[in-house]
């Protein structure tokens, strides 16, 4: 048995430096970093894969309840996403993260399932109020079960490893979103919508099992200053989620970014679904279109995740890499405003959406690498879900408010090129500030 078990020790070790020599032609990794990389991605591309498995499930379902009630959606969505924060906090405060981070995926699990009992047995009527529910919940997943990732990666991973393996590891979360968007473009208009969330669920239970193998290896990762074991419950206070941020500059300022980030994004979802719903008056051929613009952004973004972030992110440092995403968007929005059309519209989406999860996503993360382990669950999942769709709240009304006094689709980009303008000053702020914190947590470390 002693020799059985020392034979597939070696083997598993032959295989991981076999691993570790094709990986060195793409990034930058360490022998001891290969296995929680391929964890790493095997739980990203779960996740990522049974959100897009869902998202063109969504967006039909918010077109079908109609493009007037967005904003209304949105308010629905900000307020659930404050209801769960706190549950999902006094886990974070009472048990370790190889206990609360399962329980939080078997949760949202168990709701996909309840929706495809849902959807199954309702009648058309029903169907509309379901999916307005539905496009709520989606919306709160989608952040809950992303933030919840990096969370892990950022307490596993330090500043310098970020900037290197982020970007790659976000290439699963890539090939996740690729696989779910083909399985429901090709799909949506043979099976019912229950089979697909079916899937959707089992592909959590996947997640889990990549949360419980990175948390028995992330002993051996951890360059860090000496701190709590990760092992033990993070503690502290149940709303330092909420506190935390309004106390600290740095934090701050990252909820700025992504504020900032989601007024923008916003605006563009609108125009996209006025756009479809005049478009493609039929649901499953509006799923469709939806799901064949993730697929073409997924494309895009793979190509650079694997070959060019990392590289990028190193080369250039955080706060000019975070400053791309807001650049763009400058230059889009004006480009809209001048050249009107659905395929500018479209091109622009695609580009700004590859150059967010490509560059801006996977940098954005390194930027908590330098945060108290407390603020890095508590901090960031607040950050990350109510932040985020506030953000979408303040962009939903200030669209409908822009329409409503006359302002058409291009006349508001023109609003939104200077918000954007202000995002790019506070990307590049806090970029010296990530360096100059990273700095001193390395000279700590060394004195240590």
């Amino acid at each position: 048995m002693n020799e059985a078990s020392a034979n597939s020790r070696a083997a598993d070790s032959s295989a991981e430096r076999l691993l570790h020599r094709l990986l060195r032609r793409v990034i930058e990794v360490r022998p001891a970093e290969v296995s929680a990389l391929g964890w790493s991605w095997l739980y990203i591309f779960a996740i990522l894969s049974s959100y897009y498995i869902l998202r063109p499930i969504r967006d039909q379902m918010g077109v079908a309840g109609g493009v007037d009630n967005l904003q209304w959606l949105f308010l629905g969505t900000l307020a659930a996403m404050l209801f769960l924060n706190v549950p999902f906090w006094y886990l974070v405060k009472i048990l370790p993260r190889a206990r609360f981070i399962p329980i939080t995926y078997r949760f949202f699990a168990a709701n996909i399932l309840l929706f495809a009992v849902a959807l199954y047995w309702a009648d058309a009527q029903q169907i509309v109020w379901v999916g307005r529910v539905f496009f709520i919940w989606v919306s709160v997943f989608n952040l809950f079960i992303v933030s919840v990732f990096w969370q892990l990666m950022v307490d596993i991973f330090s500043s310098e490893d970020g900037k290197r393996l982020f970007g790659f590891i976000a290439a699963g979360a890539t090939i996740g979103a690729i696989v779910g968007s083909a399985l429901t473009a090709s799909l949506a208009r043979h099976v019912p919508t229950a089979y697909l969330l079916i899937g959707s669920a089992l592909l959590l239970e996947i997640a889990v099992l990549g949360v419980r193998r990175l948390s028995r290896q992330s002993a051996k990762l951890d360059t860090r200053p000496a701190e709590q074991a990760a092992g033990a419950p993070i503690g502290g206070n149940v709303l330092a989620g909420i506190t935390h941020p309004f106390k600290s500059s740095y934090l701050m300022n990252v909820s700025a970014f992504l504020l900032l980030f989601a007024i923008t994004s916003t605006f563009l979802y609108f125009q996209q679904a006025g756009i479809a719903s005049r478009g493609f008056p039929d649901r499953g051929a509006q799923t469709a279109f939806f799901a064949s613009i993730d697929l073409a952004v997924n494309v895009l973004t793979l190509l650079v995740q694997l070959f060019l972030t990392g590289r990028i992110v190193r080369l250039l440092g955080v706060g000019p890499t975070l400053a791309f995403l807001p650049a763009l968007t400058i230059v889009g929005f004006g480009v809209l405003a001048l050249l009107p059309s659905i395929a500018s519209l479209v091109t622009f989406q695609v580009l700004r959406r590859s150059s967010d999860y490509a560059i801006a996503r996977p940098t954005r993360e390194v930027l908590y690498t330098v945060v108290p382990r407390e603020d890095r669950y508590k901090a960031k999942s607040f950050i990350d879900t109510v932040v985020y769709r506030a953000g979408d709240q303040v962009g939903a009304w200030s669209f409908t408010w822009l329409s409503g006094i006359g302002l058409d689709p291009n006349q508001i980009g023109l609003a939104a090129v200077i918000v954007s303008a202000i995002w790019l000053a506070n990307a590049l702020w806090l970029g010296r500030e990530q360096d100059a914190m990273a700095a001193a947590e390395t000279q700590l470390a060394e004195a240590e």
